[in-house]
This record gives structure tokens, C-alpha cells and sequence, in this order.
């Protein structure tokens, strides 16, 4: 990726201003906003691009992996197409990521190239809100990882649980519903049809 001179006088957009990756939809480029170790939920403020200290987490649970969206990707109607029946639209967020690292990194507002290998197909209060599964490319432990299945099922089974319970509030009845966790072939049709949108929602120059 090279851009003019003048490009670098300014920090570019962590969504609209980045690329999708360099190989999507199996290499993406992941902006990273949560860590394993944040037992606060940031996000990105999409006006200003900077990221946002949005709430502590309700429960004890922290993030098992690090956890941002692939930038130029938009969950609209081609996204929900590809979700559970009981989606009704699209988040109007960003496709989630979750990446895998076996060295610890600590800190968030990063990028780092992931190479896809599955996902979940969630719904939030009839929201498609589809969580894609990576693997930090150049992990030397997981690097190479291809498919979901080649990692620990007990790695998958954490994502689920946390994406399951993370908004959980006692007493009331969870409105997040994760109907299958899928491959890297579906995954890469999810992240597709995100760029789709992405530029039918905003133009793709």
C-alpha cells in the first residue's frame, strides 16, 4: 500500500481510511480496539476515528483474543443476507474481527495483518453482528493456520461464551443468539459481502 507524500502529514481514518488488507477477504488488515487484558470496552469513535472509552465490562470476563473490525467493510444488507434467518438488517458497524495471538500484545488502536479462518454467525437484538475469527500472520504458532479447525476447540469455545454472556444482565433474557460457528470459505463470503456494502453504502473510491 503507498500513498502521495501529502498522505502522511495526517493520521487516516481507522475505517475509511485504511484498506481492507492485503489479499481480502483471507489476508485482512485488523484494527485492533480491545485486548485479552481490557476489562473496559473501547471502541472506535467513527466520527473522529479516535477510539472512545465506551463502559466497563458488566461482567468478570475479558476479551479472549484481541477483538477490532476490518476496515472499509460495512454489516448492511448483503451482510444479513448471510447471517441467521433472524436477522433483520445489518449492525451498520464495521465486520468484527477476533484475532489470534500466542505472544501477548497489550495495547489496542494497532493494525496488524490476519489471516482468516472462520467465524460466528451472531445476531444482537436482530442485528447481524457475524464475529470473524483470524490468526496474526505472522504468529509463529498460528501463522499458518488455515482453518478453524486447526485450532484448540476450547480457543473457539471461548469466543463463543464471551460473545454469548458479554452483555448479559442478570435477570433479564440474553438478546445475542450465535446460531453456528463456520469455516474459512463462509467466512470469506462474509467478509465480501462487508466490502459490498461497505461501498454501497459509501462509495468504493
Amino acid at each position: 500500500m503507498s500513498f502521495p507524500e501529502p498522505f502522511y502529514r495526517w493520521r487516516p481514518h481507522p475505517w475509511h481510511g485504511l484498506d481492507a488488507g492485503p489479499n481480502p477477504p483471507k489476508i485482512v488488515t485488523a484494527y485492533i480496539e480491545l485486548t485479552p487484558f481490557d476489562s473496559v470496552k473501547y471502541e472506535l469513535d467513527k466520527a473522529t476515528g479516535y477510539v472512545r472509552v465506551d463502559r466497563p465490562h458488566r461482567g468478570s470476563a475479558q476479551p479472549p483474543a484481541l477483538y477490532g473490525f476490518i476496515p472499509r467493510t460495512y454489516c448492511g444488507s448483503e451482510t444479513a443476507k448471510l447471517s441467521s434467518p433472524d436477522a433483520k438488517r445489518g449492525d451498520g458497524d464495521p465486520l468484527d474481527i477476533c484475532v489470534i495471538s500466542e505472544r501477548p500484545i497489550t495495547r489496542s488502536d494497532i493494525i496488524l495483518n490476519a489471516r482468516v479462518v472462520g467465524g460466528l454467525q451472531m445476531v444482537d437484538n436482530g442485528e447481524a453482528d457475524d464475529k470473524i475469527i483470524a490468526v496474526f500472520e505472522k504468529d509463529l504458532f498460528w501463522g499458518k493456520s488455515t482453518e478453524i479447525d486447526q485450532l484448540p476447540p476450547n480457543m473457539v469455545e471461548r469466543l463463543t461464551h464471551y460473545f454469548s454472556t458479554y452483555k448479559l444482565v442478570p435477570g433479564s433474557v440474553s438478546k445475542v443468539q450465535i446460531s453456528q460457528v463456520y469455516g474459512r470459505e463462509y467466512a470469506e463470503r462474509v467478509i465480501q459481502a462487508a466490502m459490498a456494502d461497505y461501498d454501497r453504502e459509501y462509495g468504493s473510491g
